[in-house]
């Protein structure tokens, strides 16, 4: 039977202390990932809705006169791009709207505060979300 010299026992010691500190911070690391990382994808979530729905309010402003002619259903672009503008205001959403006689394309921002991935230098993450909408012809056979 062999003893281990004291000096060894308080190596050895110190070197469970060092893995489990390690582990520790493995672990608040994962859980910071998946904490937050669950944060961002709904943030991701709810600025694409937003940035749909602008999207689709603005495609509302047709140009009828167009459309009673017979012709294709196109938009008045300034009030499209207007009207998706003033949704993302009144959403308190951050973003951009073009619009064509086609398209009313919206872009959101969203910037969401981390909260445990704070401890490794990560304070927060800017998301983005971007939608399309067209006019569409209703009413016609």
């Amino acid at each position: 039977m062999t003893t281990t010299p004291a000096a060894h026992r308080g190596t050895d010691r110190g070197s469970i202390t060092a893995f489990a500190a390690v582990t520790v911070l493995g672990l608040l690391a994962f859980l910071g990932l998946v904490t937050d990382g669950g944060l961002v994808l709904a943030a991701r979530v709810h600025a694409s809705g937003q940035a749909e729905e602008a999207a689709r309010d603005g495609a509302r402003r047709i140009d009828l006169g167009p459309l009673r002619r017979g012709g294709p259903a196109r938009l008045r672009p300034a009030e499209a791009q207007s009207a998706a503008q003033y949704y993302l205001r009144a959403a308190g959403a951050d973003g951009d709207a073009t619009a064509t006689a086609d398209t009313v394309t919206v872009t959101v921002r969203r910037t969401q505060p981390m909260q445990l991935l704070t401890l490794v230098g990560i304070s927060s993450l800017t998301v983005t979300a971007t939608a399309s909408a067209h006019p569409v012809e209703t009413g016609r056979a």
